[in-house]
């Protein structure tokens, strides 16, 4: 399946590039080298999460971050401003289109030749199309793998959109979105529903990506407060009872004996499961797994149950 992404590119480069892409994350990003992409939770002052993009390490001294749509292009250019560095921070005329699910690999492949194959997950290579090179990465937005290319100007994306399509033959390629079930399922964090700048990254889950006890980052002290006395409340999936629940375009409160104890922030049905699965925050007190709360859905109280892991 493929889709046009929705997603944003920043361009940080100069000789101060990797200082001020530390100065904005609690991961440690001092040992990635070229060719590597890496996710990246962007934080403020507090510690609280202003994007979550993927990072891609072009050059020694050049970078893009791959984002959800937001304004932190003008958080990173106050931030170079305001600590004097040597770096251009810019909006590239760069477009990802994402390639995904379990043919992507073969339809690529069509398109750019078998070494694209032997890309690894999260890092990527320069392929020439129409006498541009283009930068192809193992990642995307779903569990079922895939590719995102990054399409250098305006001219050559539709021919690349036509040249996927006109390779497709036996492959049932569709032109799409992310698929909200799978992402749903998967445990995959919308930033601005599942979390926003009132989240810090324990909350989300993205302990693994902070290094605060050896990086000097924005947030750092608020952080390491938080390391030394745990969050209070975690991101986790649900599982809600009863037949398929109406979108989730606004929170739905997390009940418990008559009282809140977090927020729905995306939920839906899947056939896969037979059951509403959804995403949420909930209090420490009430996040373990299997513990059973109700959700109040417009009045409507369901029954949930907490799920530590998500559906797969």
């Amino acid at each position: 399946m493929g889709r046009v992404s929705c997603e944003r590119i920043i361009e940080i480069f100069g000789t101060d590039a990797s200082r001020l892409l530390q100065t904005m994350t609690p991961r440690n990003i001092s040992n990635i080298p070229y060719g590597r992409c890496f996710y990246t939770p962007v934080v403020d002052e507090t510690g609280g999460m202003l994007n979550d993009p993927v990072g891609i390490r072009l050059a020694r001294d050049r970078y893009w971050l791959s984002l959800a749509d937001s304004d932190l292009l003008y958080w990173v250019n106050g931030l170079a401003y305001g600590l004097g560095l040597n770096v251009h921070v810019f909006e590239p005329d760069i477009s990802p289109l994402a390639v995904q699910g379990p043919k992507a690999e073969e339809l690529v492949s069509r398109v750019f030749g078998d070494s694209v194959r032997d890309i690894r997950f999260f890092h990527f290579r320069e392929f020439s199309f129409l006498d541009k090179n283009l930068i192809v990465s193992r990642s995307g937005y779903s569990r079922q793998g895939g590719f995102e290319i990054y399409v250098d100007g305006s001219e050559a994306a539709e021919p690349l959109w036509d040249k996927l399509f006109e390779l497709r033959n036996d492959l049932l390629v569709r032109a799409g979105g992310p698929n909200q079930i799978e992402r749903i399922e998967a445990g995959l964090l919308s930033y601005g529903n599942d979390m926003s700048s009132l989240n810090n990254p324990y909350e989300c889950g993205f302990d693994r990506f902070c290094h605060v006890e050896t990086v000097d980052c924005i947030g750092r002290d608020s952080l390491l407060l938080i390391v030394e006395e745990g969050p209070i409340r975690k991101i986790r999936s649900f599982a809600i009872d009863g037949g398929p629940v109406s979108p989730c375009v606004e929170n739905w409160p997390i009940i418990v004996n008559g009282e809140k104890v977090g927020d729905i922030t995306s939920a839906i049905w899947s056939p896969n499961f037979k059951t509403n699965v959804a995403l949420g925050m909930i209090l420490a007190s009430h996040w373990d797994d299997g513990t059973q709360v109700e959700v109040n859905i417009f009045g409507d109280l369901r029954r949930a149950t907490v799920k530590v892991n998500s559906f797969i």
